[in-house]
C-alpha cells in the first residue's frame, strides 16, 4: 500500500472558520436547505475563511455533509469549504473518492477534507455496524482509505499506478474515475488526539492535524512532536497544517454562556459538559474572553481554527464572533508558533 502525499506546503497564516449547523438541525427536527445556504453566505461576508459540515449517519444524524458543502460551495465564491469530520468508513471508498471529486470541483477547489476514524461511543459501534463496517481497527482501515483516494485521484497521471492492493481494499481501473479539481486530490486533515501513534500517522500520512484538545499546553507539545516527526520523514516545511477543532458560546454573561452551552452539549451528545470538557475544547463568556483563550492555541502553534458556535440557535452569535472575537485572535499573527517547521 503507497500513495504521494501532497506536499503544498501551509503559508503560516492564521485562518479562522465556522461549522455549518446541520447536528443543530437536527436535534430541532426543523431540516431545510436554505437556512445553511444563508448562514454560509452569511459566514463569507463576514470575512470567515472556511466552513465546515460534520457527518455523521446514525450516532448524531445530520444531512449528508458531502451534500450540503457542495450547496454552499455554489452558492458562495471565496471562502474554503472541509468537512470536521468525515468518517470514510461510512460509505465505500470508491464512492467516496467519487463523491469527493465531484466535489472539488462544484468547490473550484477549495475543499478541505477532515478525517476521523470515528467517535469512540457505543452510538458510533452501532453505526459503523449498521453499514457493514468493521469498528476494530478502524484507524488503519482509515488510512488505507486516505492511501486509496490519493491512488486514485493520482492515477490519471503519465506513470501513476493505476490500481490499489491494501490489506481491507483492493481496487483496479482508478483511471476510470474522474479526476479531482486539485491535481492529487484536496488536502487530506486528521481529526485525532494526541496519542503517539496519531502524531505519527499524522507527521506521516497526511497534510494537517484537527485536534480538539481541550489543553492549549497539550496542544503545544503534541504540536512540536508532529513537526519534529514530519521533518524525520523528510517532508517540507509546512507540509501538516496545524488545525483546532473548538466549541465557542459567546454572551456577555459568563453564567448564560455556560448554561446555553450546558444546555447545547447535553442535546448534542446526551452528556454533560463536565463529561465533554475532558475530552474537548470549549469555551465561553464575552467574545474578548473566547478569544483569549483560543489565543493560546494559537501561540502553541495552531494555524487554522473551527469554530462551532455551542448554541442550537448559532447565527446571532455568528456576527459579534466575526466583529469581536476574529479579529482579536487574527491580531496575535503567525509569529508565535511553537515548534513549527514554516520559517
Amino acid at each position: 500500500m503507497s500513495a504521494t502525499l501532497r506536499e503544498t506546503p501551509h503559508d503560516g497564516a492564521l485562518r479562522i472558520g465556522v461549522l455549518l449547523p446541520t447536528r443543530e438541525q437536527a436535534i430541532s427536527g426543523a431540516y431545510a436547505a436554505s437556512p445553511l445556504l444563508d448562514f454560509a453566505r452569511r459566514a463569507e461576508e463576514l470575512g470567515f475563511d472556511s466552513l465546515w459540515a460534520g457527518d455523521s449517519l446514525t450516532a448524531r444524524p445530520r444531512l449528508d455533509p458531502l451534500v450540503v458543502l457542495s450547496a454552499a460551495a455554489a452558492a458562495t465564491r471565496r471562502i474554503t469549504v472541509g468537512t470536521a469530520a468525515l468518517t470514510p468508513a461510512l460509505r465505500h471508498p470508491l464512492i467516496g473518492a467519487n463523491m469527493l471529486a465531484g466535489l472539488s470541483h462544484v468547490a473550484a477547489g477549495r475543499l478541505v477534507l477532515g478525517l476521523g476514524s470515528g467517535f469512540p461511543m457505543p452510538e458510533t459501534e452501532e453505526e459503523f455496524a449498521s453499514v457493514g463496517a468493521s469498528f476494530a481497527g478502524r484507524a488503519g482501515r482509515l488510512d488505507e482509505i486516505a492511501a486509496l483516494w490519493r491512488t486514485a485521484w493520482r492515477s490519471g497521471e503519465d506513470g501513476a499506478p493505476t490500481a490499489f492492493h491494501g490489506r481491507h481494499w483492493q481496487a483496479e481501473r482508478l483511471d476510470r474515475l474522474p479526476a479531482p479539481a486539485v491535481p492529487g486530490g484536496p488536502p487530506l486533515w486528521l481529526a485525532g488526539s494526541d496519542t503517539p501513534k496519531v502524531l505519527a500517522r499524522v507527521a506521516a500520512l497526511y497534510d494537517g492535524w484537527l485536534p480538539f484538545l481541550p489543553d492549549s499546553e497539550a496542544y503545544g507539545r503534541a504540536w512540536a512532536r508532529i513537526a519534529r516527526l514530519a521533518d524525520e520523514a523528510g517532508r517540507g516545511p509546512g507540509a501538516v497544517t496545524p488545525a483546532l477543532y473548538a466549541t465557542v458560546t459567546v454572551n456577555s454573561s459568563r453564567a448564560a454562556a455556560r448554561a446555553e452551552l450546558e444546555h447545547y452539549i447535553s442535546h448534542y451528545y446526551g452528556r454533560s459538559l463536565e463529561q465533554m470538557s475532558a475530552i474537548q475544547a470549549y469555551g465561553w463568556g464575552s467574545a474578548e474572553s473566547c478569544a483569549e483563550w483560543l489565543g493560546g492555541y494559537v501561540r502553541a502553534g495552531a494555524r487554522h481554527l473551527v469554530i462551532r458556535v455551542g448554541s442550537l440557535d448559532p447565527e446571532p452569535q455568528l456576527k459579534e464572533i466575526a466583529e469581536v472575537l476574529l479579529p482579536a485572535v487574527r491580531a496575535l499573527g503567525p509569529s508565535t508558533t511553537v515548534g513549527s517547521t514554516r520559517p
